[in-house]
């Protein structure tokens, strides 16, 4: 058991830290280089960072559930597997749905005279974009809160 606690913890504190971590990056990327060039390093950065979220997410998932199965209290166990698969799911529909659509108007930042609803489009999109990523920050933090809470001895 200490192994599949070891595993689900290392996942969710990489999960976790892998965001903020992005955080710092994306910062870095545009106080380091012109907007052209930071949009164009985190295009090629951002089908890694679904990626990491989707490893990471399934893994907390598969263990979240499975120590729902086989430890007490379920009913915290539980609440961290709802939030971590909540969390998974918003993960895959900004990796897959969302990030492609940003990815296809992402020019629109580069021109000069924009078209306004195309500029217009990549802003709500980014704005969804950081919301779904700020939503699975929380429902993270959320998860890691009632793991240690499942912990405990009065559980």
């Amino acid at each position: 058991m200490v192994v599949v606690l070891f595993i689900y913890l290392l996942s969710l504190a990489c999960w976790l830290g892998g965001m903020v971590f992005f955080i710092a990056v994306t910062q870095s990327a545009f106080a380091a280089l012109a907007k052209p060039e930071a949009g164009k390093f985190l295009a090629v950065l951002f089908p890694r960072y679904y990626l990491f979220g989707y490893i990471c997410g399934a893994i907390t998932v598969i263990f979240a559930v499975f120590l729902c199965a086989t430890r007490t209290p379920r009913l915290w166990w539980a609440i961290s597997a709802l939030a971590l698969a909540v969390a998974l799911g918003l993960t895959v529909y900004a990796g897959a749905v969302v990030r492609p659509r940003v990815d296809a108007i992402r020019t629109v930042t580069e021109e000069v005279n924009p078209d306004p609803a195309r500029r217009a489009e990549f802003d709500r999109l980014h704005h969804l974009s950081v919301m779904l990523n700020g939503g699975v920050m929380l429902l993270n933090l959320g998860a890691l809160l009632v793991t240690a809470v499942a912990l405990t001895p009065r559980g």
